[in-house]
């Protein structure tokens, strides 16, 4: 017998403890050459790592294999981040060998935890869009759908984030330095993706026009690929990450004359596209780089796909058919009219059919209405870069126009609210009007964001096509979210219902009439503290100092933006330690409250939000009268493995953005889901949250969407509430008196300014008196113990609705018309 009919075989690796220890030891002496003497701690990790990958391997090959044979439809999620966090852990639990990988470890005497706390976040994500990126992934393999993730592989991650003085500092995410043992690279699929160059036009013999690229350069794509396993059901996917190589490699001509420098810096230039994630602060800036980065993930990934499809169909006209492109956001539009090129210049159809065949394939997420978010790419910037992509987006825009044209005729304001492109003295291709007109579904992220989508940022699309928008409300995993990261919980729960519940979250309903066992409950509040004892040794560790497990976790956790209102959370810790100095009367219990979150280098009011929350906690955990009713933690360095344990610690999730600006959020769905109360505004998820969870269960406060917008149309005055409020006004005085930076008064005194006499653009001073009031009574309800158990038991038993699974079986059905294999 030949490999080839060798490799044809189906390969079966035992699973039980011994099996495992001796393919840790194995991998410990023959992968990494290490015995008794030189084996470290890392070592054990990369050792653990490879033999769980040697089982992800066995089922991925499998799985690849039947999509092959059964000639499957395949889903493509583009997205420019992923944020998967730790693997080792959720491939252990999603392979169902996490027991028997700990009775092994614990023969050797290694403790399973401390191996896989060694492993470095793949941060490869900004905060919810990546992370959703990353829930979906394990959904689709759950659930058997032939989905496939397609990203970057940046050398550098979301920046390491370090408090010094109380200020933010950032440091590189060298998350390769010690190597990714779950990638594989394939170097025997390199794709060519160019850029720069000119559009060279020709007619041929028949009068047929024709465009042709030249002059570009070259970038080498290398694929790097990631198994992504389901739960428990022998399906593994995959995550393809690209990476930039020089297509030149290294210039001997410039080296043999003594200038080593420029030998490498065109080999430099070009792999910088993949070097470092850009942070995001809402702000689009149109930056060539970024540009490049968009552009070289959808070249990339379009030829892998068209690669993968002619494999298995002799032609493109069925390329709708049987794949589906899911766009994450705005930062893979450029797949439209790269599509269109391919289509059209080197495969030869018509505009027509191309545009068929284009619309049919991709399918549109919006996750933002904040218009300084939304990408706007200036024209000269893409003719300088994309020369052809430019022309095929005007031909696009044009007849699209003339479309409207003949339904709105002599409506010039239809027109141009309806362009792709923005009009001025340096013109901008808008890519979420290219997304709507290319794709054949738009989706929102919760219910509330869809409406305003449909009303406020695409009301004359949605005029004219009703039927393309939809809305996917967001969900989680609970294999991480629940199973992973709160083990106390999760024994609890499948020791009262079972544990269906880990791939059908309904099942959580069944948890409603244990609120009546009072045995049940005891322990369902044990589970609480033990969460909360983990939390408090991190912090006793990083903090140096104790907080008391028995007070109010009171969490907000989530990237710094003046949107998000951590300057709310911050002016009601003020009003606390006022009340508490003044020996204001009022129900108060202890609380700890705890802050993280990672704001943009080029952010300043976020970073000086930031800084303003450490002098805080620098006052107030230190202050006599205080320091027994209020304990105030910045977490440095929110990440993936680091929420795993302060979500299933909290008591209390403060979810209180503008109403109308989150398009959805998912942190809330997962500190719910861990028997977290929500405070917080009618503005994303929240909405839907309410409704599951019902009205008793959570503090809901604040103006909604409709009546900010009617504020705002009215003349809003933030002096008028700084006048009227005598804590508000003492707060913000405090701010701005040099309470809090003593050394230097006038530190803090723009974010006043901001809120003042800068409009108050996320209206923190209108919503300041329900946050108040409303925290009074999660004080009072917090005091009932009982009750507060009870509603935290109704708040997980409401999270059926909110896990990824739902959401994806909505997305395969009613978008992508895909089935499970």
């Amino acid at each position: 017998m030949n490999v080839k009919s060798e490799l044809a075989h189906e390969y079966t690796l035992k699973t039980d403890h011994a099996s495992i220890r001796k393919s840790f030891l194995t991998h410990l002496h023959f992968t990494l050459a290490k015995d008794q003497y030189t084996a470290t701690k890392r070592d054990y990790y990369f050792a653990l790592s490879h033999t769980v990958r040697d089982y992800l391997i066995q089922d991925w090959i499998l799985t690849s294999r039947k999509y092959y044979n059964k000639k499957s439809k395949r889903v493509y999620y583009l997205s420019l981040e992923f944020l998967m966090g730790q693997s080792l852990t959720n491939n252990l639990i999603n392979l169902n060998i996490y027991e028997h990988t700990k009775k092994a470890m614990q023969s050797l005497d290694l403790d399973i935890s401390e191996i896989c706390d060694l492993e470095w976040d793949s941060g490869l994500g900004n905060g919810g869009l990546g992370r959703l990126a990353a829930c979906f992934l394990d959904s689709m393999a759950t659930m058997g759908i032939p989905g496939y993730g397609y990203g970057l592989r940046y050398e550098y991650g979301i920046f390491t984030q370090k408090i010094e003085n109380g200020y933010q500092v950032e440091t590189p995410d060298n998350w390769l330095r010690y190597g990714n043992p779950w990638e594989i690279n394939r170097p025997e699929m390199l794709f060519l993706v160019n850029f720069y160059g000119r559009v060279n036009q020709y007619t041929d013999g028949a009068g047929v026009l024709h465009n042709e690229w030249v002059g570009a350069e070259e970038v080498v794509a290398m694929p790097y690929d990631t198994p992504v396993p389901g739960y428990n059901n022998s399906v593994v996917n995959n995550l393809r990450l690209w990476s930039a190589k020089s297509a030149r490699g290294f210039d001997l001509n410039y080296f043999n004359h003594g200038d080593y420098i420029r030998a490498v810096e065109d080999r430099n230039k070009t792999e910088n596209i993949t070097r470092v994630l850009y942070p995001n602060d809402n702000v689009f800036e149109g930056r060539e780089l970024r540009l490049k980065q968009e552009y070289f993930l959808v070249s990339a990934t379009l030829q892998d796909i068209l690669r993968r499809h002619k494999k298995t169909h002799s032609t493109l006209d069925s390329l709708a058919e049987h794949n589906a492109i899911q766009l994450n956001d705005t930062h893979p539009s450029l797949a439209i009219p790269e599509l269109m090129r391919i289509l059209m210049d080197l495969e030869g159809y018509d505009w027509d059919k191309a545009w068929k065949i284009t619309q049919d394939l991709f399918a549109y997420t919006n996750h933002t209405i904040m218009p300084e978010a939304l990408e706007r790419w200036p024209t000269s910037l893409l003719e300088h870069v994309l020369p052809r992509h430019l022309q095929i987006i005007f031909e696009i825009n044009s007849r699209f126009l003339k479309e409207v044209e003949q339904k709105y005729p002599g409506d010039m304001g239809k027109l141009q609210r309806l362009s792709i492109i923005e009009e001025g003295n340096d013109k901008k291709v808008q890519t979420a009007k290219l997304c709507v007109i290319g794709s054949h579904s738009v989706n929102g992220v919760s219910a509330l964001h869809t409406e305003l989508v449909k009303k406020q940022l695409f009301p004359d699309f949605y005029e004219l096509f009703p039927e393309k928008f939809n809305n996917k409300t967001n969900g989680i995993t609970p294999r991480r979210w629940l199973k992973l990261a709160n083990p106390p919980l999760t024994k609890l729960i499948s020791e009262s219902i079972g544990t269906n519940w880990i791939t059908d979250l309904n099942e959580l309903k069944k948890l409603i009439p244990f609120c009546n066992d009072q045995a049940f409950c005891d322990q369902w509040a044990a589970a609480k503290k033990w969460n909360k004892e983990r939390l408090a040794e991190i912090i006793h560790v990083t903090h140096e100092f104790s907080i008391n497990c028995d007070s109010l976790f009171d969490v907000q956790v989530k990237r710094l933006h003046e949107y998000k209102r951590q300057l709310l959370n911050a002016l009601h810790i003020i009003t606390m330690f006022n009340r508490i100095k003044h020996q204001v009367g009022g129900i108060m219990v202890p609380r700890t409250i705890i802050i993280g979150g990672k704001a943009a280098p080029g952010y300043y009011m976020a970073k000086l939000i930031i800084k303003l929350i450490n002098s805080i906690a620098n006052v107030v955990n230190n202050d006599p009268d205080a320091k027994d009713w209020i304990k105030v933690v910045f977490m440095p360095n929110y990440r993936v493995s680091l929420a795993e344990k302060i979500i299933p610690a909290c008591d209390l999730s403060e979810q209180i953005s503008t109403a109308g600006t989150e398009a959805s959020g998912t942190s809330n769905m997962k500190f719910a889901l861990n028997g977290a109360l929500t405070i917080g505004t009618l503005d994303g998820a929240n909405v839907e949250i309410k409704e599951e969870v019902g009205d008793a269960n959570i503090f809901i406060f604040g103006l909604t969407a409709d009546q900010i917008a009617s504020v705002a149309n009215s003349g809003y005055n933030p002096h008028d509430y700084y006048n009227a409020n005598p804590e508000l006004k003492a707060a913000l005085d405090m701010i701005s008196s040099g309470y809090f930076s003593p050394q230097d008064p006038q530190l803090f005194q723009p974010i006043v300014n901001s809120l003042l006499d800068g409009g108050d653009p996320y209206f923190l001073l209108a919503d300041y008196a329900a946050y108040i009031a409303c925290q009074e009574n999660v004080s009072k309800a917090y005091a009932d113990q009982k009750g507060w158990i009870k509603k935290s038991i109704h708040n997980v038993a409401g999270m059926g609705k909110f896990s990824s699974d739902r959401t994806i079986a909505e997305y395969s059905k009613d978008i992508w018309k895909v089935k499970s294999v």
